[in-house]
């Protein structure tokens, strides 16, 4: 799914780890403000990631069929966007999973 750019040539099974630090980015960026899939994906670049539209546009969906994400469609110049938040739900999630990722962060590189 996604690729650490510093990173060698992973395999599929060490891409579905990054799998989940994918959705929380998305998660955490989608509660500071309304985000969209390209905008995203460039995003996620920027922290190594890099994530195709057919990959990410069925994991945004995922999290609003969650409910985790509501998105509306926003008028682009003369095009449409599906601009995605963060709900109430999906910030509770996102406060849990903080607290589990400062606890792995804790074991994996505090702990040594």
């Amino acid at each position: 799914m996604a690729k650490s750019k510093s990173e060698p040539e992973s395999s599929a099974a060490d891409r579905d780890l990054y799998s989940g630090l994918i959705r929380l980015h998305v998660l955490h960026h989608a509660a500071e403000e309304p985000i969209f899939g390209l905008g995203m994906i460039e995003e996620l670049a920027r922290h190594g990631y890099r994530i195709s539209p057919g990959s990410l546009y069925p994991l945004l969906q995922a999290l609003e069929k969650k409910g985790y994400l509501r998105s509306t469609e926003q008028r682009n110049g003369k095009s449409f966007r599906r601009v995605y938040r963060a709900t109430p739900l999906g910030r509770k999630a996102l406060a849990a999973a903080k607290s589990k990722v400062r606890e792995l962060f804790h074991e994996l590189i505090e702990g040594d």
